[in-house]
């Protein structure tokens, strides 16, 4: 893996009317041409992603727009994918120019306070016409950072440089672990990864990858095994390991094979802590006992590749959930970006590890979830719940095993 993942990155929304210059800034600010540029209103028509080291910031995502003031059954389409963008983006860039700012921005301004995403006004095109005090000081007063910047000659893009810095939520690079906190230095855990028709050909899926690189990073060790090697590779350690963790898919044998004093967990419930609200998820797995027949579950993915043979969303997870319940549920699929806005006809969300998504959009979509009465939960849990493992996964999580017991027990 040569570049930091998507999700460990601060993502760093562009907003604004047509023509007010958000791809111009975008590639003023990371000095080159990320988007195409043309005086013609509307040229974005998908949101444009540029990451980069943004220093001393660290490593962001820049997510370019379409104007959200698009007209049309197109435009409609561009102003859909630009919403989709506010459930993910940390910190927002109102790109506007001197003389514009009204109703527009200050609804978008209102819409990016509400999801307490920070935000900067760009006064874009500086070198045509400077905002006046007047305006500068309106957006301080409603909330929003001001800088004037002319795309064009570079001026103030340092200004803009700084009201980022100052504006980046101070601890987002800092107290990120995703497995490191439960392995102290010195102690080994031990990775099972089966390598079959899904395992990436040459190289390990990006949750395993971000796991080895955690422990490292914490000066812990990690032995990386596959099912069949686990029992030889516990036999040869001179005492235990801190942790287990495997991929969710083994965790039948897994379970059998690891001493019950061992804690031992999945990938996929690591990544439901580390991208959203695990005690959330795990109050929302127990809505499978409130499944009937007929009734919908939506499953959905944030990466979009190719399913190959017993694939886990589609395949493995339907079979098991299936004979769990004892009846025939319905499955929807859902992939990317693609999350609906209506989520009625569910009784029940499963999504995946969100390992190609960020923390805000995977909790955007969790309270996307209780506000519509939609119980949610992740790839791991749910597998784990059916095959009847769910408690033992939860070990290294005290609090997560306490919301259990409490729902178990109401």
């Amino acid at each position: 893996m040569q570049a930091t993942p998507r999700s460990l990155r601060l993502h760093i929304g562009l907003f604004g009317r047509r023509n007010v210059g958000k791809s111009s800034l975008l590639n003023a600010i990371t000095r080159q041409q990320v988007s195409i540029v043309s005086a013609q209103a509307g040229t974005t028509t998908d949101p444009v992603e540029k990451p980069m080291e943004l220093l001393p910031l660290g490593p962001v995502q820049f997510v370019d727009t379409a104007g959200v003031d698009d007209e049309g059954a197109l435009g409609e389409l561009r102003i859909a994918r630009t919403r989709t963008v506010l459930d993910r983006v940390d910190l927002g860039l109102i790109v506007t120019e001197a003389g514009a700012w009204g109703d527009f921005e200050r609804a978008l301004l209102v819409e990016l306070k509400g999801r307490k995403v920070p935000v900067l006004v760009v006064f874009n095109k500086a070198d045509l016409r400077m905002p006046t005090p007047g305006e500068c000081q309106l957006a301080e007063v409603e909330g929003a950072l001001p800088v004037a910047v002319s795309s064009l000659t570079g001026e103030g893009l340092a200004a803009l440089r700084a009201g980022l810095l100052q504006l980046a939520p101070a601890n987002f690079f800092d107290n990120q672990r995703l497995v490191a906190d439960l392995v102290p230095p010195g102690e080994v855990a031990i990775l099972v990864v089966p390598i079959d028709k899904e395992a990436p050909k040459g190289r390990l899926i990006l949750p395993q990858v971000m796991t080895i690189r955690d422990l490292l990073d914490a000066e812990a060790m990690a032995l990386v095994v596959q099912e069949r090697e686990l029992k030889l590779a516990l036999e040869r350690l001179k005492a235990p390991p801190a942790l287990v963790v495997t991929d969710s898919q083994a965790f039948l044998k897994v379970a059998a094979d690891v001493p019950k004093g061992i804690p031992m967990t999945s990938f996929s419930i690591l990544m439901a802590r580390f991208q959203g609200n695990l005690a959330e998820q795990v109050r929302g797995t127990l809505g499978i006992e409130q499944l009937r027949g007929g009734d919908a579950v939506l499953i959905a993915e944030t990466c979009a590749h190719h399913p190959v043979g017993e694939d886990i969303g589609r395949v493995k997870i339907p079979r098991w959930l299936t004979q769990y319940v004892g009846a025939k549920v319905h499955f929807a699929h859902v992939q990317g970006r693609d999350f609906p806005q209506d989520l009625s006809p569910y009784r029940l969300v499963i999504h995946c590890g969100n390992c190609t998504g960020n923390r805000k959009e995977m909790s955007s979509r969790i309270q996307r979830c209780r506000e519509a009465g939609v119980p949610i939960t992740n790839y791991g849990l749910t597998i784990a719940y059916s095959l009847g493992v769910f408690e033992r996964a939860l070990v290294p999580f005290p609090e997560a095993l306490q919301a259990y017991e409490e729902m178990r027990t109401t």
